[in-house]
């Protein structure tokens, strides 16, 4: 149980005040539950005329300074409530005395029911509070984690713990909260009102429950263990339900439909497998815990006859009943308890699986003490070293971009042109060398300020589900109609927005599935025009286009990059022919540099690239 008051510890404290509330309401509730129980002993007494016992009211002044007040407390309570009773029986008889210790249990039960929906009610803010807070702890995580977390994990995998997990959370261990703050108050009143009965048999009933608790806590620890593979099943399962929804077109184009549906349904047994013996062992908490009650009970009602039928016995047969009564009340919440923890134990399987994302490591973050950061002179890559894993990526890479200028990057895949660029916003940090911005060390600055001087426009146009007018402000506050049209023509996109079903307000569907896929890049060339940063990345933002696409759209990136600071990657040779500079890159360095047609004199890698029409 642990882990289960580290998830109290670090979600509830929001909620402390519902909490308190809580706890106050079902210890009143058990009070009540306690004293309308005790009404059957004289209900009994008068049915079955068993009292022989008289009873005479005790003059008692309360010293709550004073230990021995506390301990002869019940004892004076229980007899002048009997000389209560009897005194009502003598004078008006045993019909009206059950009518009247009716109504009390009417108005006890009233008051006890009352307290229980109070107890529930403000239980229900805790609930939904606590699930709200961990999406939005995931949410927010996820935004913050650095690009290189999301290359080890599978996305799948990520959206199971974002959903399901969650929703697992939300309905075991969310779900048990009333329970769990509810039944141990319940079960330790009930023992209290217990052991002011009769000391002897409450002690032969507490060795007797731990047995039957621990018996049930063997069971739920496999629980969990097969709880958290069972997860990580349902993890993989949409894992592959991802991959099949992003490659359908391949899939159908290598008329793989059938392997992918062996594959699918063969890990979709698999966890079917899992699920079944997870339900099966959590079924078994409630037959299981009532066998273990009944055998108990047996046992009690043996001992606490052989105490009756002793005739030294201090425990009345009509107070023995009034006694089974309220240790078969105990039952009940010790029955839900056990049903709580298995609950628990399963959605204590899902935390984990939650915590590798809250409690993964951020390792790109703010200086404590930023500096002030903006474009005026040059941005200078000095002695660059990276890698993801193990090998380099990029080797000693040093480049200086002056203020207006636009720098080409070009060669092969994977000689490491898309991990330069990304080390300028701080995607990823370098591990040896510095880049750095007018002096400043990109290192140096906050990331939101870092940013705000870039735009980005990649080779895959990154739209959301949403209209034209939101996907080009993204990255604005408060941008007006004016200055997204403005935007819109610039990037040669606002003819196709116009001729949409409702203009700007149109959505264009997931990812921009409505578009082509030259609408997508201009609609994105849209957004950087918009943001009008001092500083432009380019990664292949026209390789994507066909022949008229490129030529509305290449007029526009002229104009934004003019008087721009501008990174491109491209292989297409409009692109980077008029670039200020050109480098060639080859295994993570830089081998050849210079303008188009020098580069092409040195007929070295650039004029073979040109030559293969990689570009």
């Amino acid at each position: 149980m642990k882990d289960f008051f580290d998830i109290l510890r670090r979600f509830i404290p929001p909620y402390k005040k519902f909490l308190a509330l809580n706890i106050f309401f079902n210890i009143l509730s058990a009070i009540l539950n306690l004293f309308s129980f005790a009404l059957i002993i004289p209900i009994l007494n008068i049915l079955f005329d068993t009292g022989g016992a008289t009873y005479s009211y005790i003059e008692w002044e309360w010293n709550p300074g004073s230990w021995e007040a506390w301990k002869a407390t019940p004892d004076v309570v229980k007899n002048n409530f009997f000389a209560f009773v009897s005194d009502l029986i003598a004078t008006r008889g045993g019909s009206f005395t059950l009518i009247i210790l009716g109504v009390f249990l009417i108005v006890m039960t009233f008051f006890k029911a009352a307290s229980t929906y109070f107890a529930f009610f403000t239980m229900i803010p805790i609930r939904t509070g606590v699930v709200r807070d961990i999406r939005n702890r995931i949410n927010r995580k996820i935004t913050q984690l650095p690009l290189g977390f999301f290359s080890k994990e599978r996305k799948g995998d990520i959206l199971a713990r974002v959903s399901g997990d969650v929703n697992e959370i939300e309905t075991s261990i969310m779900s048990s909260l009333d329970m769990l703050f509810k039944d141990p108050i319940l079960v330790s009143i009930y023992i209290i009102g217990m052991i002011v009965i009769s000391w002897q048999l409450t002690l032969f009933v507490l060795i007797l429950l731990p047995v039957a608790g621990y018996i049930m806590g063997q069971v739920g620890k496999t629980l969990k263990r097969k709880s958290l593979l069972g997860q990580e099943q349902w993890g993989y399962l949409m894992s592959q339900i991802e991959e099949t929804l992003g490659g359908l077109r391949i899939i159908k184009a290598f008329n793989a439909e059938r392997k992918i549906q062996e594959r699918f349904e063969k890990s979709n047994d698999t966890f079917r497998r899992t699920t079944n013996r997870i339900y099966r062992r959590q079924q078994m908490s409630q037959p299981m815990s009532e066998f273990l009650g009944t055998v108990t009970i047996a046992i009690v009602l043996w001992y606490g006859g052989s105490l009756i039928l002793n005739d030294d016995s201090s425990i009345t047969a009509s107070t023995f009943i009034y006694y089974l009564v309220i240790f078969y009340s105990v039952i009940n919440p010790a029955k839900d308890l056990s049903k709580a923890l298995y609950a628990v134990q399963k959605g204590l399987a899902s935390m984990i699986r939650i915590d590798k994302i809250l409690m993964a490591e951020t390792n790109i973050k703010d200086p404590e003490h930023p500096k002030s950061i903006r474009l005026d002179d040059r941005i200078v890559y000095d002695n660059v070293w990276f890698k993801y894993q193990n090998d380099w990526i990029l080797k000693g890479v040093s480049l200086e971009v002056r203020k207006g200028r636009t720098v080409a990057l070009v060669g092969q895949s994977g000689s490491g042109k898309s991990t330069l660029v990304d080390l300028l916003p701080r995607f990823y940090d370098v591990d040896k060398g510095s880049i750095a911005i007018d002096g400043v060390d990109v290192r140096e600055a906050t990331l939101h300020d870092l940013r705000a001087l870039m735009g980005n426009v990649n080779q895959e146009a990154i739209l959301f589900n949403d209209t034209f007018f939101n996907n080009i402000s993204f990255g604005v506050n408060n941008a007006t109609q004016e200055q997204v049209e403005t935007a819109a023509r610039i990037a040669n996109a606002h003819d196709f927005i116009m001729a949409s079903e409702k203009g700007y307000l149109t959505s264009i569907g997931d990812r921009g599935g409505k578009l082509s896929g030259g609408q997508r890049q201009r609609i994105s060339i849209a957004r950087a025009i918009l943001k009008n940063p001092p500083i432009l990345i380019l990664d292949e933002a026209t390789s994507a286009l066909d022949t008229e696409s490129e030529r509305l759209v290449q007029e526009a990136l002229e104009n934004l990059m003019k008087n721009r600071t501008t990174i491109v990657i491209a292989h297409r040779l409009s692109t980077i022919r008029n670039a200020d500079e050109i480098c060639v890159m080859h295994e993570g360095e830089i081998v050849e540099r210079g303008r188009h047609d020098e580069l092409l004199a040195l007929d070295g890698y650039y004029k073979r690239l040109c030559d293969m029409q990689s570009f």
